[in-house]
């Protein structure tokens, strides 16, 4: 049999736990508390917030609609605004058509006028152009007259012309006839010989060649002549026979003991004709004659 102090055990226990399920839902019963109060305050702010959203769409709302209004009203003003300007800008441009149609009008009569003017001096001047062309063929058919007579005098004096031309052809030729050719100091057969003034005037108008005068004495031994430079070395009038010293293309030659009238034949640039030196009189420490050179220039191959 239990004795009391086990049964005074189990009480205890039984007390103690009947008081520990007694705590077990006090507190249960304070967490639901606390959880309906939470759920209440929850749910209040959850209609606190609702409320605040549907007053913030509200203002929002009505502000979209003022901005609307807004922004309508001032679309307005600048279509009005627009329409107006181009109002304006087309009755500009009417106003600016309108004035360039009577100015370009204007300045077509003054053009017309112009050359209505322009039209009638031409043809004043034509006329008076007519009249002069009238005259002056008159004065001109006067003046054919007069030529017709002066070219019969004219023709008179051609015939002399001829004839003097025929004489002196004629003379030319004798005179030709009577030059002489000779053989210069190089072996080349020379040009035609002038032995005299006269023979070198003969030469000069049948003007085959140039020709260039010279006179080498004592105190001026030594002269350019044309494209050569001649200097006299010596002089013997009683043998006719003379030495002189030849510069060209830069070399100097010496051409002693060469007679009276005897071509010195010297080759200047490499040209085909030589230029030709001759004496026509020699005498004490002076010779005198004349350089030939080609007229026309044709170098040697």
């Amino acid at each position: 049999m239990p004795t009391n102090d086990s049964n005074e055990i189990r009480e205890v226990e039984h007390d103690h736990s009947h008081n520990s399920h007694g705590a077990l839902v006090g507190i249960l019963c304070g967490g639901l508390v606390l959880a309906l109060a939470g759920d209440a305050y929850l749910w209040n702010q959850n209609r606190q917030m609702s409320q605040n959203l549907g007053d913030t769409k509200d203002a929002l709302t009505a502000q979209i609609s003022k901005l609307g209004d807004a922004t309508t009203t001032l679309l307005e003003q600048r279509m009005q605004s627009i329409d107006q300007e181009m109002k304006e800008a087309q009755d500009s441009t009417s106003t600016a058509i309108k004035r360039a149609r009577a100015e370009a009008l204007k300045t077509g009569k003054d053009l017309s006028t112009k050359l209505e003017d322009d039209q009638k001096a031409v043809s004043d001047q034509l006329q008076q152009v007519a009249s002069a062309a009238d005259s002056k063929i008159s004065e001109v058919s006067n003046d054919v007259g007069t030529v017709k007579t002066d070219v019969s005098g004219v023709k008179d004096d051609v015939s002399g012309v001829k004839q003097n031309l025929t004489t002196a052809q004629t003379q030319i030729e004798k005179t030709s006839t009577d030059l002489k050719r000779a053989v210069g100091d190089m072996g080349v057969m020379s040009g035609l010989i002038a032995t005299n003034a006269k023979d070198l005037d003969s030469l000069r108008q049948l003007g085959e060649r140039n020709y260039i005068e010279f006179d080498l004495t004592k105190d001026n031994r030594s002269r350019k002549i044309g494209n050569v430079t001649i200097t006299m070395t010596k002089a013997d009038p009683k043998r006719n026979r003379y030495t002189v010293k030849v510069l060209a293309d830069d070399k100097t030659t010496e051409r002693k003991d060469r007679m009276v009238n005897e071509p010195v034949q010297v080759y200047v640039g490499g040209l085909h004709q030589p230029n030709e030196i001759v004496v026509n009189q020699i005498k004490k420490d002076e010779v005198i004659g004349y350089l030939a050179t080609p007229k026309v220039v044709t170098a040697q191959r």
